[in-house]
């Protein structure tokens, strides 16, 4: 009787809801037929979408001089193939804009040269921006438990004036201590003011950088600073410690400059002896009673060394120019919007290309650069005292860079705050959301449900970021669509690598279709070349496919102490630097590309199938029940398997739902029940983005530990090392497949 009672009650909750939602649709129709024309007016949508749709590159004509020696003497004709049967070479039809004409006119070729003009343009405005911690003090939770959590106050700001003395006082103050131009010197910290200080005083000084990332484990930090014979580290309070251990496989160091704690004394004893430990800001002060002059590097000079995340082995250091940071700058400019007013939040590892590239930028354009953590970024964030704002309300930025992964667990954050709400709330979420969606296909904004119900969730970051660049990994469409719609700002998408300086592709921010990664910088151009044993050519129908090459400016030199993988990765053709990437690509109607496999993710199964194992992991990721997921497949069986990383707040609502909410973490992990019931989320989710069958793991298992850099299993950028997740997990794999 209860069982009944409680049906009868869910089925007239379904009915009012649907009913509330019913005369809200009514509503809506009535004020678009009222609004139509007044927004048809004023908002141009014709224009939008013309803007979405215009051709962003063209296909070059390009001819390929063939071996003379096959043929007859008098076969002129023979000796000229078109090679659009073989590859296809798209370049950008935008001419460069105003930021990219004014680097030409001054001269600007390198990073030196860039402080050098904004310090003179710019002087007084805001420059770098370090948030000031008050105090750490004890929190107790609901549970009882205590963790430290930071009082922080505002801002404080140097000037573009300061910021360029500053550094220009450290790369003297480097001098002193013995440091030579032309001598490597390795960035071991956080991403910070100092950071950028540090390196613009190290280019003053023509001192190449060498970056490496912090959360990179011991033996790669050794292997960075070995490699590159470095006599100086740049290190911060936080990271000090691990020299202890670490300079005993680093024998050729002779001095750590560490970056000081706002709060704690720095402990200087316990180290190796005859190592020098000194206070940033003692070199700097050093430096200002210095009698040494700057020594200016030249374009082609090297000015960054930076190490890979390693995510097939040791980490390879890529030779960055002054030349090739200076042309993705440029290539940037040309395709994002600045603004006079803008802020830039910075929280990215500066050791990443991306995100020093994005920040260099920022200073060309005089873009103020507010520096964060992700542990004290929003409100909510792990390191803020309870009733004290994270970074980003404080700071209020209108532009900040993204990597995937954070906008996976921000679009999946939305996700759990919907689905905790009443069915009401749920199903006029639903509503707007597809609402919003179909307006802004037709070019429309849609100003009042914005205001009434986004604009609320664009405030976790401050209220007033308009624009977000993604890079470093592909975006999901799904969740480039929900990040887009929800936060009410232009989310685009770039495609570089370290070997590109970061530099290939970048969306218009008029585009408004997802998934893809923009047309080509107006500094290189983008090649498909046929990759056979994929099935993958330039013929194909409807868009050419093919391995994608990059060339142009923006392209290294190649590979610190590797001249045999220079050779093989990178080929000079026509005066033109090449690197060949190894991810497979389609180019659409409108020369913009997609990415859509990478060579070294694609397997075969038995029954013929290819499966590109990136591809499947962008799309389950973005289940809710994923933290992380590495599929495997083994080329001698019909299906894929998975190792999946659950989130641990929705596997305890679903241990709720089976009977099972006394177990802990790891007993459910192993619980076959979770497991059957996780497997059925999954294919559901892969049913709704359009995996095929064979694509979708037949099983999984789960894994108990999250994966981290300092386990060895995801890279400082937190890509999969899949050689070191199949031997930690070969057990559980060879068990899926005997099951």
């Amino acid at each position: 009787m209860a069982a009944v009672l409680m049906e009868f009650q869910r089925k007239m909750d379904s009915f009012w809801v649907q009913s509330a939602i019913g005369a809200i649709k009514a509503i809506a129709f009535v004020y678009d037929i009222i609004t139509l024309p007044v927004y048809l007016v004023l908002q141009k949508p014709w224009k939008r979408r013309q803007d979405s749709r215009r051709v962003k590159a063209k296909p070059i004509n390009q001819k390929m001089l063939v071996d003379e020696s096959k043929y007859a003497p008098d076969d002129i004709e023979a000796k000229i193939v078109r090679n659009d049967d073989n590859e296809l070479t798209y370049r950008t039809t935008d001419p460069p804009r105003d930021v990219h004409v004014k680097m030409l006119q001054e001269n600007i070729d390198t990073l030196e040269k860039v402080f050098n003009y904004v310090a003179k343009t710019y002087t007084s405005k805001r420059c770098l921006g370090t948030r000031q911690i008050l105090s750490e003090e004890d929190e107790v939770q609901q549970n009882g438990r205590v963790f430290k959590k930071y009082n922080l106050g505002d801002y404080k700001w140097k000037t573009f004036t300061e910021a360029e003395r500053t550094a220009a006082n450290f790369g003297r103050g480097l001098r002193e201590l013995g440091q030579k131009p032309r001598e490597n010197i390795v960035i071991f910290a956080e991403t910070r003011a100092e950071w950028m200080i540090a390196a613009h005083g190290c280019f003053k000084q023509a001192m190449p950088i060498v970056t490496v990332y912090a959360t990179l484990g011991d033996d790669g930090v050794a292997h960075c600073i070995t490699e590159t014979e470095v006599t100086t580290v740049i290190t911060s309070h936080d990271l000090l410690p691990k020299f202890k251990t670490l300079l005993d496989k680093c024998p050729l160091v002779k001095t750590i400059i560490y970056i000081e704690d706002q709060l704690q004394k720095t402990e200087t004893t316990g180290f190796k002896e005859g190592v020098k430990i000194l206070p940033f800001n003692q070199v700097v002060k050093t430096g200002q009673d210095s009698k040494f002059e700057h020594v200016p590097p030249k374009g082609d000079d090297i000015a960054i060394i930076m190490y890979t995340s390693g995510s097939t082995g040791t980490p390879k250091g890529v030779l960055l120019s002054h030349k090739n940071c200076i042309a993705t700058m440029k290539g940037f400019v040309d395709m994002v919007p600045i603004y006079p007013d803008d802020v830039l939040i910075g929280f990215l590892p500066l050791a990443h290309v991306f995100e020093l590239v994005a920040e260099s930028v920022c200073l060309m354009t005089g873009v103020p650069i507010g520096y964060s953590t992700p542990l004290t970024l929003i409100d909510t964030s792990s390191k803020i005292k309870r009733g004290c704002k994270g970074d980003a309300t404080v700071l209020k930025p209108t532009c900040m860079t993204s990597v995937p992964l954070i906008l996976d667990r921000i679009s999946k954050g939305i996700n759990d705050k919907v689905n905790s709400g009443s069915a009401f709330k749920k199903s006029l979420f639903k509503f707007l959301y597809q609402y919003k969606v179909k307006w802004v296909q037709r070019g429309y904004k849609t100003p009042l449900i914005d205001k009434l119900v986004f604009k609320k969730v664009a405030k976790l970051m401050g209220g007033k970021v308009r624009i977000i660049m993604s890079g470093g990994a592909p975006l999901s469409a799904d969740t480039h669509e929900q990040i887009k719609t929800c936060l009410c700002l232009e989310l685009i998408q770039g495609y570089g690598l370290t070997e590109t300086t970061s530099g290939a592709t970048v969306m218009d921010y008029r585009d408004m279709t997802y998934g893809r990664t923009g047309g080509p910088l107006t500094v290189c151009d983008i090649r498909l070349v046929n990759w056979e044993e994929g099935n993958y050519r330039v013929t194909n129908k409807p868009y050419p496919q093919g391995e994608v090459l990059i060339g142009g400016e923006c392209v290294s030199q190649g590979y610190y102490k590797l001249p045999g993988k220079t050779n093989e990765d990178f080929f000079e053709e026509d005066g033109q630097r090449w690197f060949k990437t190894g991810d497979i690509g389609e180019i659409h109607a409108d020369g913009v590309l997609k990415i859509i496999d990478r060579k070294k993710d694609l397997v075969k199964l038995q029954a013929g199938e290819y499966v590109s194992l990136g591809k499947v992991e962008s799309e389950l990721k973005t289940c809710g029940i994923i933290e992380n997921i590495c599929v495997y497949g083994d080329p001698t069986k019909q299906y894929t398997v998975a190792l999946v990383v659950p989130n641990q707040n929705h596997l305890e609502e679903l241990a709720q739902k089976h009977g099972l909410g006394d177990k802990t973490f790891e007993e459910l992990c192993s619980s076959p029940i979770i497991e059957k019931a996780i497997l059925k989320e999954i294919a559901e989710h892969a049913r709704k983005c359009k995996l095929q069958k064979y694509e979708v793991p037949a099983a999984i298992t789960l894994c108990k530990e999250v994966w981290s850099p300092d386990m060895g299993l995801v890279t400082a950028a937190f890509k999969l090392k899949r050689k070191d997740i199949q031997d930690r997990y070969q057990h559980d794999i060879n068990r899926m497949y005997a099951s």
